[in-house]
């Protein structure tokens, strides 16, 4: 099956007891057993829900995987997933990850014993120069969050494989659609699926997909113990927004390409980011291991009053927290996303308060570019 194919006829499809063209949304607790330890494969909804199954099955068709897992959202999917880890280990991680992803490991996990240090990974050295006795993993995030920085996922993958490192990789900018990091060498690859794979800017949840049965094990030992699970509401809205994300992920970068052309042109903006561009410094890994390049643009305009002055004025993009949704966003990394990651560190990163990040949706280019054009002038 090719990919939009797969996203309309992957996982369960329908429901054969009432020839339901749509999974139904089981809103229940608790299953009625035959005798004691005899059902039909579901007991609990904490365990599992049909439902929630249909979703897990579908995302794991998606990403080529061994087993998938609904969370509540996406933080709830990475805490599943470092606690797969015991105190006292190390994980290196992409420096320009997202801020909740950056707070969580910092100000929480580490806490517990989970150490962690943050290194360019777009810069393939970076990652053995900042192995430790104790490291058991490498996690990625490409592009990343907000200066979409791109590391080579199957290099990564081998570097992580010859120190017998797992390899964790975020896959919410690229989605399934775009961008397959289990058969490029990953063991985990994760969503927040609150953004493209949901779509609609109504659901909140987080996706992950493991590459063989043993991690399945544990994860599922892990979501069952923690109790993080994705309710049968939202499992149903984020199979719903699957069925439209290879139109969605095409439309929005397509737009993206256009507004990217003003941009990069306008005397008003300092610097674009964009794995896109040419210019971009790894374009050409961008091109080999993605099949798109997505709907995330983030540009300089060179001072915070200045990008406060834009976001104050755009009439189309709306002013939000997020990404990913039909409808284009605007938001300022510094003071809003990334507002949990100390300034010296948002100024190494290159987080700069003149930063502004969009998050390119499926209206008309041109009434975009128009909106970007009053709001710099």
């Amino acid at each position: 099956m090719n990919k939009k194919t797969k996203m309309i006829h992957g996982g369960i499809v329908g429901d054969p007891a009432t020839g339901a063209v749509s999974v139904p949304i089981y809103q229940v607790s608790t299953y009625k057993q035959d005798a004691v330890g005899v059902h039909k494969g579901f007991e609990y909804s904490r365990t599992g829900n049909p439902t929630r199954h249909a979703l897990e099955e579908l995302i794991k068709d998606l990403e080529e995987g061994e087993a998938g897992f609904a969370f509540g959202s996406g933080m709830a999917a990475i805490t599943a997933i470092m606690m797969l880890f015991n105190s006292g280990d190390h994980v290196i991680m992409t420096d320009d990850v997202y801020g909740g992803t950056y707070r969580v490991m910092t100000k929480v996990l580490n806490r517990y014993g989970i150490e962690s240090t943050f290194v360019d990974t777009s810069d393939l050295s970076n990652i053995e120069k900042a192995l430790q006795d104790n490291t058991k993993a490498l996690y990625i995030e490409t592009p990343t969050n907000p200066l979409l920085k791109i590391t080579d996922l199957e290099k990564a993958a081998e570097i992580a494989k010859k120190h017998q490192l797992m390899t964790i990789v975020d896959n919410t900018f690229s989605t399934p659609y775009w961008q397959t990091p289990l058969t490029l060498g990953a063991d985990i690859v994760f969503h927040s699926a609150t953004k493209y794979i949901g779509g609609h800017s109504d659901v909140v949840g987080g996706l992950v997909v493991v590459n063989n049965a043993k991690l399945a094990e544990d994860l599922h030992f892990i979501q069952n113990s923690t109790g993080g699970v994705l309710g049968p509401q939202d499992s149903w809205l984020l199979m719903r927004g699957i069925k439209t994300l290879g139109l969605r992920m095409e439309a929005t970068e397509t737009n993206a390409a256009e507004l990217v052309d003003f941009l990069t042109g306008h005397e008003g903006v300092k610097k674009v980011y964009y794995p896109g561009l040419e210019s971009h410094p790894n374009h050409s890994v961008a091109k080999k291991q993605a099949g798109g390049f997505g709907g995330m643009i983030s540009f300089d305009v060179g001072s915070g009053e200045k990008a406060e002055e834009v976001l104050g004025k755009v009439k189309y993009f709306t002013l939000a927290e997020s990404l990913g949704a039909v409808e284009s966003l605007i938001s300022l990394p510094a003071k809003m996303t990334h507002a949990s990651i100390p300034y010296d560190r948002r100024q190494d990163l290159g987080i700069t308060d003149g930063l502004i990040r969009i998050s390119v949706g499926i209206e008309d280019a041109e009434d975009l570019i128009e909106d970007l054009k009053n709001a710099l002038a």
